[in-house]
C-alpha cells in the first residue's frame, strides 16, 4: 500500500504501523502480480525460443527462470515481514541500511521511469498501426493530423492512463489488470489459432530443427526469458496491501502468478516459433500480414495489455518521490492534511508530473534503443542483487519462519553489519548475462516503434 509507506529508515529507526488495514484478496494479488510480469517481452518470445534452437530447450530455460523468480518473491515477502516496510526501497533500507536505500531508490526510480517511457512509446506504436488500418491511403501521402501520434498520445495519456494512475493504492489495479491480462490472454490464443487455421496471405515455413546449435545460444535467452517474467519491483506493494500477508500464503501467490504467466508466454512463445520457424521476428506480429483483422484486433488489445501495466509502474515510481517528500517536508513538522504524502496534494501532482514527462520523453526522444539497453541493466539488481542482500539480513533479525509483523527492531543493523561472504553469495546469484536480460526486451520493444508496415 502507498498510505503508510515511510522513507527509508536508518539502523536505529523502527518502522511505524501501518494507516490502513491491508485489503487486497488473493486473487487480486495474483492477477496484478500477474500483470505485472505481463509485459512488451510477450512478443518476443517465439523469437527467444529461435534463438535456444528449439521447444525443449527453451522450456528447461523457463523451468530454471521460474525457480529463481518464485525464490525471489518469496524472499521479498519474507523481508517485508522482517522490517515492517511497505515498498521494496523501504525493505533494502531498513534491512540493509540507508546507503543501499538510497541506491536502490535511484536506480528504481531511473529503471521505472525508462519502462514508463518505453511503454508509452509502445502504446502509440500500437495507435498508429491502428490509424493506418482504419484509414488507409497512399504510401506517400500525409496522415491526416488528427491521427497524428503527437495528438492521439496525449489525449490518450490524459483520458485513460492519468485516472487509471491516480488511486491511492495497488489494490485498484486488480481490475484493470483482469482487462489486461484477458488482452494478452488474448494474443496468445491469436498466435495458437493461427498456426492451426493459418493466416490469408501467410506462408507457412517448413519444421525448423529442434536442437540448438549450442549450449552458449540456449544460455544467451536465459536473460530474455528469465527478465520476461520480472516483476519484483511490484512485488512488497502487493505483499504488504493483502489481507493475507502469511508467508506460505505469499509463496501460492507468487506460484500460481508465475505458472499462469509460463502458461501464457509458453503458448506465444512455441506457436509462434513453429508457425514461422528461422524467420520468425523479434516482434512476432510483424510476421503476420498488416491487414489480418485478428492480427489489428490483437495489437489493439496488446496496446491495452500495455496501457493496464503502465499505472503499476507509474504507482511504484511515485511511491519513491513520495518517500523523498516524506523525509523533505514531513518529518520537521509532522505529517498535515496537505503534506500527507499520500493525500490528494501530494499524490495527484506527482502523477501528473511523472505522466507529463514520461510522455514529453516518448515524444520528444528520437530514439529509446541505446538509453534503455544502458538502464535495462539496472533490473538485475531488483531480481538477483537486493533480494539476496536481504535475505542474509532478514534471517540475522528472525530465522526464515511463520512472520510476525511485530518484530524487535535491532539497534545496530546496516550495510557494516554484512560479512564479506555474505556479499560474494549474493553477487553470485547474478547470471552472467542477467543484466542484459531487460536491455533486450525493451529495446526490441522500443525499436519496434521504428518500424511501418
Amino acid at each position: 500500500m502507498e498510505g503508510p509507506a515511510g522513507g527509508s529508515p536508518g539502523p536505529a529507526e523502527k518502522p511505524g504501523p501501518a494507516a490502513a488495514s491491508p485489503s487486497l484478496s488473493s486473487l487480486g494479488a495474483v492477477f496484478i502480480l500477474l500483470k505485472s510480469a505481463l509485459g512488451a517481452g510477450l512478443l518476443n518470445f517465439p523469437w527467444a525460443f529461435h534463438k535456444a534452437g528449439g521447444v525443449t530447450p527453451a522450456f528447461l530455460v523457463e523451468l530454471v527462470s521460474l525457480v529463481f523468480l518464485i525464490s525471489g518473491l518469496v524472499i521479498l515477502g519474507y523481508a517485508a515481514a522482517v522490517s515492517g516496510q511497505t515498498t521494496y526501497q523501504g525493505v533494502v533500507g531498513g534491512l540493509c541500511g540507508p546507503a543501499l536505500g538510497r541506491l536502490c531508490e535511484a536506480c528504481f526510480i531511473i529503471n521505472l521511469l525508462m519502462i514508463s517511457v518505453a511503454f508509452l512509446r509502445v502504446i502509440g506504436d500500437q495507435l498508429e498501426k491502428l490509424c493506418d488500418f482504419l484509414l488507409p491511403g497512399t504510401p506517400l501521402a500525409p496522415q491526416p493530423w488528427y491521427v497524428d501520434q503527437r495528438l492521439t498520445l496525449p489525449l490518450l495519456s490524459a483520458l485513460v492512463i492519468l485516472p487509471l494512475s491516480v488511486p491511492r493504492e495497488i489494490g485498484f489495479q486488480k481490475y484493470t489488470s483482469i482487462l489486461g491480462t484477458l488482452a494478452a490472454c488474448y494474443l496468445a490464443l491469436v498466435i495458437v489459432v493461427q498456426y492451426y487455421v493459418g493466416s490469408q496471405g501467410l506462408v507457412r515455413e517448413p519444421h525448423p530443427a529442434q536442437s540448438p546449435s549450442s549450449w552458449t545460444s540456449v544460455f544467451s535467452v536465459f536473460p530474455t526469458i528469465c527478465f520476461g517474467f520480472q516483476c519484483h519491483e511490484a512485488a512488497v506493494s502487493i505483499y504488504c496491501s493483502m489481507s493475507n500477508q502469511s508467508l506460505p500464503h505469499w509463496a501460492l501467490v507468487s506460484v500460481l502468478s508465475l505458472l499462469a504467466c509460463c502458461l501464457i508466454y509458453s503458448l506465444t512463445g512455441v506457436y509462434g516459433f513453429l508457425t514461422f520457424g528461422i524467420e520468425v521476428s523479434a516482434d512476432i506480429l510483424m510476421s503476420y500480414p498488416g491487414d489480418d483483422v485478428v492480427i489489428i484486433v490483437a495489437r489493439a488489445l496488446f496496446g491495452v495489455s500495455i496501457m493496464t501495466v503502465y499505472p503499476i509502474v507509474l504507482f511504484l515510481g511515485r511511491s519513491v518521490l513520495q518517500d523523498f517528500w516524506r523525509r523533505s517536508w514531513c518529518r520537521p513538522c509532522g505529517p498535515g492534511a496537505l503534506a500527507e504524502p499520500s493525500g490528494p496534494w501530494v499524490r495527484v501532482p506527482l502523477t501528473v508530473l511523472w505522466v507529463a514527462v514520461t510522455l514529453a520523453m516518448a515524444l520528444l526522444l528520437p530514439d529509446l534503443s541505446e538509453i534503455i539497453g544502458i538502464i535495462g541493466g539496472i533490473s538485475s539488481f531488483f531480481i538477483f542483487i537486493f533480494p539476496g542482500l536481504c535475505l542474509i539480513c532478514a534471517v540475522s533479525v528472525q530465522p526464515v519462519a511463520p512472520c510476525v509483523r511485530d518484530l524487535a527492531w535491532p539497534e545496530e543493523r546496516g550495510w557494516d553489519a554484512i560479512p564479506p561472504s555474505a556479499l560474494t553469495k549474493a553477487c553470485l546469484l547474478v547470471p552472467p548475462e542477467g543484466g542484459f536480460g531487460f536491455e533486450l526486451d525493451t529495446a526490441r520493444m522500443s525499436l519496434a516503434t521504428e518500424r511501418r508496415w
